[in-house]
């Protein structure tokens, strides 16, 4: 990204940020840029892959900084079907108060409290966040799903969205309520109703909601079109990404579709499709040359305090030092984060 905004700020003759200095735009880099600067409709847009990078900030300033020069629209497509929601109602940290995701695990707590999460596949680093649930002294897990019997010490069954009443709201700012189509099953409850009666055990302030009506429009009132409230603007200037060492093999993960939550993880017709098959390890035509690899034949992937054995795919797309393999499945569970050094080696 730094390449095509050096290219970009070299076609209209501005200055590129100064965290890009040094960087040499590259052809395709500049073949990108003409194509912003051509006219007409045209978008930078974020996507998963950007999201989850430990660099995910700085990607944002360079996108937003190219979209700035080009009169491009910048677009996030959020992760997860209420992440714009989740934002609105402020479950994010602020300075001084909580954690994201990250680092509630790698610096771990003495308790930890899951809804609708599988951390062992959910997290950016399923190994950090295998070792914060072991050391913890207390894990509820609230899910649909029995699950985590292996670090919980507590299971608190709740109704999945469909048998409950909720507000999503999508990337465009829209607000869509629904009800539950089913009564929850057994002892189930949702998931909302769970965490009031925890705050009132607890003798929290604000646990006294009778409806997710109620708490909807605490946190949105009556509107249904918020986007006034939303924006993509970062505040963050274009910083310099951090390199890789010589010679050293880099993962870029990707969640697959049918991996990306507890409820498609489990249905067996989408697992039976081609997007639900096994992730296999994507190597650069160079580096399968380099260890004598065959596309479909296995190779073990080590990453942090773990190792795998993987099918081999050939991208000859790929950049000669990095390797692509899919986050979110068991079969790559036991590695690392989605980013960063890996070392792979013919099975």
């Amino acid at each position: 990204m730094a390449e095509v905004a050096v290219a970009v700020a070299e076609s209209k003759g501005v200055a590129a940020p100064a965290a890009f200095a040094g960087v040499v735009a590259s052809d395709v880099a500049r073949a990108t840029a003409a194509t912003l600067l051509a006219g007409g409709s045209r978008g930078v847009f974020l996507g998963n892959t950007a999201l989850q990078h430990p660099q995910a900030s700085q990607l944002h300033a360079a996108a937003q900084w190219i979209a700035e020069q080009t009169g491009a629209k910048l677009g996030v497509l959020v992760e997860g079907g209420n992440a714009v929601g989740g934002y609105l109602a402020n479950a994010v940290p602020t300075a001084g108060r909580g954690a994201n995701a990250l680092a509630a695990f790698a610096q771990p707590r003495k308790a930890y409290l899951l809804l609708n999460a599988e951390p062992e596949l959910d997290s950016y680093n399923p190994q950090a966040a295998a070792a914060a649930l072991q050391q913890a002294e207390m894990v509820v897990v609230m899910s649909a799903f029995k699950h985590g019997a292996d670090y919980a010490d507590v299971l608190l069954p709740i109704a999945p969205f469909t048998e409950t009443s909720g507000t999503f709201v999508n990337a465009e700012g829209r607000a869509q309520s629904f009800n539950g189509t089913v009564k929850p099953q057994g002892d189930a409850r949702p998931g909302w109703k769970v965490l009031r009666v925890l705050g009132n055990l607890l003798e929290l302030p604000n646990f006294d909601y009778e409806t997710s009506e109620s708490i909807r429009d605490e946190l949105l009132g009556k509107q249904t079109d918020l986007s006034a409230s939303l924006n993509n603007i970062a505040t963050l200037q274009p910083q310099a990404a951090a390199s890789v060492a010589a010679g050293a093999l880099e993962r870029v993960a990707d969640v697959p579709i049918y991996s990306a939550d507890p409820v498609a993880r489990r249905s067996p017709p989408l697992q039976q499709t081609a997007d639900g098959q096994a992730p296999k390890a994507w190597l650069p035509a160079g580096l399968a040359e380099k260890l004598g690899v065959l596309a479909g034949e296995r190779v073990t992937v080590r990453q942090g305090q773990g190792s795998v054995q993987l099918t081999a795919g050939i991208d000859k797309k790929l950049p000669e030092n990095v390797v692509r393999v899919a986050a979110s499945h068991a079969s790559t569970a036991a590695l690392g984060g989605m980013f960063g050094a890996i070392v792979v080696e013919k099975a």
